[in-house]
């Protein structure tokens, strides 16, 4: 497997149970230690408090590059922008599973498009075992409504984007987790349906960023009383193929090359 970037999605893992004060799961391969150094730096040295995930399906770091302006209210929340490599094959199940493992394909077991729910340590097992309250919200049959499952954790799984997104927003405003996951695959679904930059694709790349914007601007509100830090986090990238649709799973930089922004905020009360 060819190199794309210095860190892998298999980083994630590992520095967000450390930047929450916690071991990572069992396992789990190393650090980003860019991020790690930029929420340190934003937080004063304290540990997270409170995380939100989101997490757009299919979006490749050459969409950043090409269509910058799409990103500026991502970037306006969440400013550090890095390249991170997806792992082999790039498909959902896979790369979520090692997103947050922490493990390689063969390490997790996930290693084609499958969705079973996982048995090895995950981070929310880890958050669990540290007292910490994470919840996932997805949409019906997704990777984020299945292979995560059988944890004694909070599940939100709707039938539409929009209905998630509004839940998200809702449990945002509630405040009863610490570690809160969002997934939205409209992208994905337009890109697989036209192509990459298909009008009707980066319609829905806009929404993502959009929806994005507006989920932190509600945590900012609502979580000012805690140090915190947000993701906006795609699993995989894509490429157009003949017939001008959309499709990933190569070994190549435009599937395995994808943008992650992050931010961070200190309590201001």
């Amino acid at each position: 497997m060819a190199v794309y970037a210095s860190n892998g999605i298999t980083s994630v893992a590992a520095s967000l149970a450390r930047l929450m004060g916690f071991s990572p799961p069992h396992g789990a391969g190393e650090p980003n230690l860019a991020l790690e150094r930029y929420a340190r730096a934003a937080l004063g040295g304290r540990p997270v408090q409170r995380a939100l995930l989101y997490h757009p399906d299919g979006i490749a770091h050459y969409l950043f590059a090409r269509h910058t302006d799409v990103f500026l209210p991502v970037l306006q929340a969440a400013p550090l922008a890095l390249p991170v490599q997806s792992v082999y094959p790039p498909v959902t199940p896979v790369c979520f599973a090692s997103m947050y493992t922490g493990l390689p394909p063969e390490g997790h077991g996930i290693c084609s498009y499958a969705k079973p729910i996982l048995r090895v340590d995950t981070l929310f097992d880890a958050a669990l075992r540290a007292g910490v309250r994470p919840a996932i919200v997805s949409t019906s049959g997704s990777t984020l409504s299945k292979i995560f499952l059988d944890r004694p954790m909070d599940y939100y799984i709707l039938d539409s984007v929009d209905e998630g997104n509004a839940r998200a927003e809702q449990l945002l405003r509630e405040d009863e987790h610490d570690l809160l996951l969002v997934y939205n695959g409209n992208y994905d679904a337009a890109m697989h349906r036209y192509a990459p930059e298909s009008p009707e694709a980066l319609r829905a790349l806009r929404a993502n960023a959009d929806a994005f914007a507006q989920l932190a601007s509600i945590a900012r509100r609502h979580w000012s009383g805690y140090d915190s830090l947000l993701a906006f986090a795609p699993d995989h990238g894509c490429h157009e193929i003949e017939g001008g649709l959309g499709t990933h799973g190569l070994d190549a930089e435009t599937d395995m090359l994808i943008p992650h922004f992050y931010g961070a905020w200190p309590r201001t009360r």
